[in-house]
C-alpha cells in the first residue's frame, strides 16, 4: 500500500491513500478497457464492454452525458453524430429516442468494413453498464460542463451501491471542483483535472513538492501534451511518493505500452485489451524473474 508522506486528506477532502478494497483494489499495473474495447467494436457501447472483459480488462474508462429527459448514458461526445445513425445534441433527446439510433453504425474495422451497423447496437445508459459485472471497476469521466450533471452521477451510483468501485472523472477545474465535496463524503476517488496536471507537472519541473497535497488520487494523462513530456521518469516517482496513481491514455502500441510500464505507470488505457493484456502480463513476468 502507498500513501502519502503525511498520510492527510487533499484540499476536497480526499485522502490519498491506496487500500486492498475499493477502485485500487489489486496490484497495479491495471489494464482499462477505453471506452470499451474501441478499436474492435462500437465505443461506449455493450458490446465493447462485454468484449473488453472477454480480453482481460478489470476496469472501464468511459464517459457520460444527460438525455432531455435526465438519463445518464454512456457516450463520448455531446453529439450523436459521430457514432450513429443520428444527428444533433445528446441533451436533445429523451432516452426512448437516443435508444433508437443505431450506435454501430459508423463503426469501422480494421478491414474497412461496416460490421456493427444495422446489429442493433444502442447508446447505453450508466445503469445497463453498471450491470454488466459486479467486479468490474469503472472510470467514469463526465463530460457536461454543468457541475449539476456531476452531481447527478454521483448520486445515482451511491444510491446504486456502486460508490465503492468507482472513480469519477472530468478534465474541466471547475466540475472537478464541484463535485470533490461529494465525492470525498462518500470516499469516491476522482482524477486530476486539467488545471491540477499543468500545476503538478510544473511543481515537479521546479521542485516544489515540499508543501504539496494532492486533491486527486489519479493522474489520468498522455505520455505527452503539447509537446510538453507529462508521464516521465521524475513525474511518476514524485506521484508515487504522494500517494498518487498515474494512468496512460490513449496507448495502442506495444513499444508505448512496455516504454510506459518500463516507467512505472500504474495503468494502462487502451483500445486494444486484448493487446495491453499480453502487454503487461509479459512486464510482470520480467520483473518477477
Amino acid at each position: 500500500m502507498r500513501t502519502s508522506p503525511a498520510g492527510e486528506p487533499g484540499t476536497c477532502g480526499w485522502t490519498v491513500q491506496q487500500t486492498e478494497r475499493g477502485f485500487f483494489a489489486g496490484v497495479p499495473p491495471r489494464l482499462f478497457g477505453h471506452r470499451g474495447a474501441a478499436a474492435v467494436l462500437p465505443e461506449n457501447t455493450l458490446p465493447s464492454f462485454r468484449r473488453a472483459v472477454q480480453d482481460g480488462a478489470g476496469y472501464f474508462e468511459l464517459d457520460v452525458h444527460c438525455t432531455a429527459d435526465d438519463h445518464v448514458v454512456v457516450i463520448h461526445d455531446a453529439t450523436v453524430d459521430r457514432t450513429t445513425d443520428g444527428a444533433g445534441p445528446v441533451s436533445g433527446f429523451s432516452l426512448r429516442e437516443l435508444q433508437r439510433l443505431d450506435a454501430g453504425y459508423r463503426f469501422q474495422a480494421a478491414d474497412g468494413t461496416l460490421p456493427a451497423r444495422g446489429q442493433g447496437v444502442t447508446v447505453p445508459t450508466l445503469r445497463e453498464v453498471v450491470d454488466l459485472s459486479d467486479d468490474l471497476r469503472l472510470n467514469i469521466e463526465i463530460k457536461p460542463s454543468d457541475p449539476s450533471v456531476a452531481r447527478r452521477v454521483v448520486e445515482l451510483l451511491v444510491s446504486w451501491g456502486v460508490a465503492d468501485r468507482v472513480l469519477v472523472a472530468s478534465a474541466r477545474d471547475d466540475v472537478v471542483a464541484a463535485l470533490r465535496p461529494l465525492c470525498a463524503r462518500y470516499g469516491i476517488p476522482t482524477n486530476f483535472a486539467a488545471g491540477e496536471v499543468a500545476e503538478f507537472v510544473g511543481r515537479v519541473t521546479e521542485g516544489r513538492l515540499a508543501d504539496y497535497r494532492p486533491a486527486g488520487a489519479a493522474l489520468q494523462v498522455p505520455p505527452e501534451w503539447h509537446g510538453i513530456a507529462v508521464i516521465t521518469e521524475a513525474t511518476v516517482a514524485a506521484a508515487h511518493a504522494l500517494g498518487i496513481e498515474v494512468h496512460a491514455w490513449t496507448i495502442n502500441t506495444v513499444t508505448e505500452m512496455e516504454y510506459l510500464l518500463g516507467l512505472g505507470i500504474d495503468g494502462i488505457m487502451t483500445d486494444l485489451p486484448a493487446l495491453g493484456r499480453d502487454t503487461i502480463a509479459r512486464h510482470v513476468q520480467r520483473r518477477s524473474q
